[in-house]
């Protein structure tokens, strides 16, 4: 068993965040439930589009046995290929996947039965555990794509999936607030927000703690931890917001 995973099955106090790396994210609480967000598990993105993985694996999808997986939309790098189908084998893991995350389950043969659609505005529940999808604009060509917002042991944390900063939907989203974390990415591509426009995220939800992603994994992908950092000091010195390293832990 590594370090990671050691951690993973032993954690038993307060809600923890992992990072695994791009848009990737375990949580678990302190009863045990383990959720899994846009893990990046494989080497899939390097088939498929030339995107060498920058960044090692830090966990084997058959290391542990998540009750809920989350895909907030069909790009490989948040809807592991690779991965994803022996993370659903033991029959228990539920998948909810934004409506072209779905459609993809189906095309690559993972058990519909183990799958749930989820499109913006519906939300899961189980014993005190809340996901609901919100909005999320990763342009044109990712019309499903969605953000997520999870409630679990009193916690509130808002994952803006791959999005542009749109203003025009804060008011929005505020009506599920406050939130305890905040997760959006930093990296300025592919219709993603970069460092200053998520501060200025930041600025308007005003969260107790954030956390930016979607750097270092892939060269294209761009994305700076540093100048993220700067523009938080400069423009919200009083915002509480964590970097984090590869497999780090955060309990909150």
């Amino acid at each position: 068993m590594n370090s990671l995973v050691s951690q993973i099955v032993n954690h038993d106090r307060g809600v923890a965040i992992f990072f695994l790396g791009q848009a990737g994210f375990i949580l678990k609480g302190m009863d045990g439930t383990l959720l899994g967000v846009d893990l990046y598990l494989s080497n899939c993105c390097e088939r498929y589009y030339g995107f060498k993985r920058l960044m090692p694996c830090l966990l084997d999808p058959s290391e542990v046995i998540f009750d809920y997986l989350i895909a907030t939309h069909s790009h490989e790098d948040h809807f592991d290929v690779d991965s994803l189908p022996n993370m659903m084998l033991n029959g228990h893991t539920k998948l909810l996947a934004s409506p072209d995350a779905y459609q993809y389950s189906k095309a690559i043969g993972l058990p519909i039965e183990q799958c749930i659609c989820l499109s913006e505005g519906m939300a899961c529940q189980h014993s005190g555990l809340e996901i609901r999808a919100v909005f999320c604009d990763h342009g044109a060509e990712m019309p499903d794509a969605i953000g997520i917002i999870i409630r679990m042991e009193g916690k509130s944390i808002y994952m803006t999936g791959d999005t542009a900063l749109r203003l025009d939907k804060i008011s929005e989203i505020l009506q599920h607030g406050p939130f305890d974390v905040l997760i959006c990415p930093i990296n300025g591509k592919f219709g993603n927000m970069d460092e200053r426009e998520a501060v200025s995220l930041c600025k308007w939800m005003q969260p107790k703690i954030a956390i930016p992603c979607h750097y270092w994994n892939f060269a294209e992908h761009g994305g700076d931890p540093q100048r993220f950092s700067e523009e938080m000091k400069k423009q919200l010195p009083n915002q509480s917001y964590r970097i984090m390293a590869m497999g780090e832990k955060l309990i909150l």
